[in-house]
C-alpha cells in the first residue's frame, strides 16, 4: 500500500540519487554513553560530566555490549568490514571484541527489539534490511533473514514497542516502509510505504528532493517523529498496527529553518522537549513537544561548531542521556562530538564545549542487559 499526502506544493515522486560519499552517519542508544563511539580517541573518564558516563549492565557492574554497523563498500570509499561486538567495561571506558560478522554489504544503522533479542540493520546505498538473533550469554549474531524496504537507500530504522513491526526511512527516495516481525524475529515482506511530500530545501545538491533520515518514536511510543532533510520539514505519524501501515498526523509536519536540513531527533525522558540535530547548517533545534498531541514548536537554535572553527561541517547524530541533564551532537566532517548541558524547567540547552574526537563511525547502539 502506497499513501501520498495531498499538499498544495507536493512534488513529484523523489528521484533516485546517490548519497555523500564517506561515512553517513551516527547514531547513538539513550543508554549508552557518546565517549564510547568506536575507534574515537576519548577525552579521560573523570573529565566527564557525570551522566556522559555509560550506564552499567544489571546483574554485572562495569560491562556491556556494543553493536557497531559500518560502511563497506568502494563506492563509499569505506573502511568498514560488517557488525562488529564489542565488550565494554564501564568502570575504564575498555573495549574487547567479541565478534565479527562478515559478507555484509553497508549494514550502516542498526537497532534492537524491545527485549534486545533480535537486531536490525539497513544495507546502505541497497534495498533491503536483515534480521539477526543475539546469543544471551556472549552477545554474538546469527542471521535469520533479509527483506527488501521497498525503496533506495535505507537509513534508520526501529521497532514498536510490541515488536510486531520495524519501520524504516528510505533516505534515497523519500518513503518510509512498515514490515511485521514474526514470533521469531525474521522479517516478513513490506506491508506499508508512505511517499513524504513538500517542497526541498534551496540547497540544489542535498536537497533536490524527499531525504528522511531518522524515523524514532517518541517517549510514549504514540508518535513516529521524521526529520527529512531534504524538505526541510519534521513529519509525525502514527503506527496502524493492524493494516501495518503509518497514518499521518494532525498537523503532518513542521517547517524547519530554511537549509537546515533536519537529520536525527531525540526526545527528553520525562519532559516536554525534542532535540533535532540539522546536518546542513551544522545546528541544533530545541522544540516544545506536546506528547498527546505530537505536535512540535521551535524555541532554540544552537551551533554545533566552536566559535574558532572555519572549516566546512555537517553534523549528524545526536544523543540525549537518561536522566534527560545532558545532550551531545557528532559533527561528521570535523570529527568531533560536542555537549550541553540541558536545563530542567526550559528545556534550553547550554554548550559545554568539545567531549570527544572520533573517526564519524556510523552507527552505535548499546545492548543493557546480559545474562551471566
Amino acid at each position: 500500500m502506497i499513501k501520498r499526502f495531498a499538499t498544495d506544493n507536493a512534488s513529484s515522486e523523489p528521484t533516485r540519487r546517490a548519497c555523500l560519499k564517506g561515512v553517513a552517519g551516527f547514531a547513538l542508544a539513550a543508554l549508552g554513553g557518546l565517549n564510547q563511539a568506536a575507534h574515537a580517541a576519548t577525552i579521560p573518564e573523570a573529565s566527564m560530566p557525570e551522566e556522559a558516563k555509560v550506564q552499567a549492565l544489571a546483574g554485572e557492574p562495569g560491562a556491556m555490549l556494543a553493536y557497531v554497523g559500518s560502511r563497506t563498500t568502494k563506492e563509499r570509499n569505506a573502511r568498514g568490514d560488517g557488525i562488529n561486538v564489542y565488550r565494554v567495561d564501564t568502570a575504564t571506558g575498555a573495549w574487547t571484541h567479541v565478534q565479527l560478522l562478515k559478507d555484509l554489504v553497508n549494514p550502516s544503522f542498526l537497532a534492537f527489539d524491545t527485549k534486545q533479542r533480535y537486531l536490525y540493520s539497513v544495507h546502505g546505498d541497497g534495498e533491503e534490511v536483515s534480521a539477526f538473533s543475539t546469543d544471551e550469554y556472549s552477545g554474538e549474531l546469527t542471521f535469520l533473514n533479509r527483506q527488501s524496504c521497498g525503496g533506495k537507500n535505507p537509513v534508520h530504522l526501529t521497532v514498536d514497542q510490541t515488536n510486531s513491526h520495524l519501520m524504516v526511512a528510505n533516505y534515497a527516495t523519500g518513503s518510509l516502509a512498515t514490515l511485521p516481525i514474526d514470533s521469531d524475529g525474521r522479517l516478513g515482506e513490506v506491508t506499508g510505504l508512505v511517499q513524504l511530500p513538500g517542497s526541498p530545501g534551496p540547497h540544489k545538491v542535498e536537497q533536490a528532493s524527499s531525504h528522511p533520515h531518522n524515523i524514532p518514536f517518541d517517549p510514549q511510543q504514540g508518535h513516529l517523529v521524521v526529520p527529512d532533510k531534504g524538505l526541510d520539514r519534521i513529519f509525525v505519524f502514527k503506527l496502524d498496527p493492524d493494516q501495518g501501515t503509518l497514518v499521518p498526523n494532525d498537523p503532518p509536519s513542521v517547517a524547519t529553518r530554511s537549509g537546515a536540513g533536519p537529520r536525527h531527533v531525540v526526545f527528553h525522558p520525562t519532559a516536554g522537549f525534542a532535540y533535532v540535530v540539522n546536518e546542513l547548517d551544522s545546528t541544533v533545534t530545541t522544540y516544545n513537544y506536546d506528547r498527546v498531541a505530537g505536535s512540535l514548536e521551535p524555541k532554540q537554535i544552537l551551533t554545533t561548531l566552536p566559535a574558532t572553527f572555519t572549516g566546512e561541517n555537517r553534523a549528524a547524530g545526536i544523543g540525549i542521556t537518561p536522566s534527560g541533564k545532558f545532550l551531545y551532537a557528532a559533527n561528521e566532517t570535523s570529527d568531533t562530538i560536542v555537549g550541553f548541558r540541558i536545563d530542567e524547567n526550559t528545556g534550553k540547552l547550554a554548550s559545554i564545549g568539545t567531549v570527544a574526537q572520533t573517526g564519524s563511525p556510523v552507527c552505535i547502539v548499546f545492548r543493557t542487559s546480559l545474562t551471566v
